[in-house]
């Protein structure tokens, strides 16, 4: 089945009072139950497709890619907007190259806690739309909206590596950039019947290299903010099966998270093992929505 990855015209982000943002959804981690889900596959449960070996030998067996000009601030001149001098960065879930790349992607890399895989593939609709091209896609829609605003914006990858980057050096991109807010883009693959999004929030942790005692409370509310326009502009409800429906779950086991020195959430924008769920992830229209949605929630954060 063909996909169309190509943007529609953009739109500026349309924010909307922090009230009628937040009206569905928690405030802070606090009370916003739901289990923890199994395994780093960038945030979401085990991703069926994806790669399930996992070394436990923590030498490189191929040099990870240095970062490149998608790490970098967009060269082109931006517009004076409500978020001039702000800083984002977006991180594309995963990386199409990744499956090519086992060995590389399966090495364990420290994340403050422990040690986990540097990536993985990330998961699939059953027919074969991966979550690699649907987060870039998001990906792209989302910086469009955002350099609209004003934001400089910057990628952890735009497909153009040959693998990764791994889950610390994704961290390391945002804390580097000193960004004002950092949002991983991803969607679940979880078991059908299980529909919706959820926004995953840092828990507290301290241990090794990791420390999120500054940015948990920021988190929190950029989460919760995303949420909650998510919600208004796509039409999704939180997720039946992660967070108590609240569309938020805290999590401590992603070293994406536990490594962040600034404020960063994951997006699961739906469960692409699902077939309704799948039917959206796969429109192109919806995906603007989602991008949209996630736009007005940075901005409500940024401005706020």
């Amino acid at each position: 089945m063909p996909y169309d990855d190509s943007p529609p015209p953009t739109r500026r982000a349309r924010p909307l009072s922090v009230a009628a943002a937040l009206a569905a959804v928690c405030l802070t981690a606090a009370g916003c139950g739901g289990g923890q889900e199994p395994g780093e596959a960038g945030a979401a449960s085990p991703r069926p497709g994806g790669n399930a070996a996992t070394s436990t030998d923590p030498t490189p067996t191929g040099k990870q890619p240095e970062p490149t000009a998608s790490a970098s601030p967009s060269a082109k001149p931006l517009p004076k907007g409500p978020l001039t001098g702000r800083t984002v960065v977006i991180d594309p879930g995963h990386n199409p190259g990744n499956r090519d790349h086992a060995r590389e992607i399966n090495r364990q890399v420290d994340i403050g806690t422990g040690r986990k895989e540097c990536d993985t593939t990330g998961t699939a609709t059953n027919d074969g739309y991966a979550e690699a091209r649907f987060t870039l896609d998001v990906s792209h829609r989302l910086r469009a909206l955002l350099e609209a605003e004003g934001a400089r914006v910057r990628l952890t990858h735009d497909a153009d590596r040959p693998f990764g980057p791994c889950i610390d050096e994704r961290a390391r991109i945002g804390n580097e950039a000193e960004a004002d807010a950092v949002v991983s883009v991803h969607a679940d693959g979880s078991a059908v019947g299980n529909r919706g999004f959820h926004v995953i929030l840092p828990a507290g942790v301290k241990g090794g290299g990791a420390d999120t005692s500054k940015i948990v409370k920021s988190s929190a509310d950029l989460g919760a903010r995303i949420a909650g326009h998510f919600a208004r502009t796509t039409g999704s409800a939180p997720s039946n099966y992660i967070g108590g429906n609240t569309g938020l779950n805290t999590r401590g086991d992603l070293g994406g998270l536990n490594l962040s020195t600034v404020p960063k959430v994951f997006v699961e924008c739906g469960n692409m093992r699902d077939p309704k769920d799948a039917a959206l992830l796969t429109s192109a229209s919806w995906r603007q929505k989602a991008a949209q949605g996630l736009a007005d929630g940075i901005t409500s954060y940024l401005k706020g």
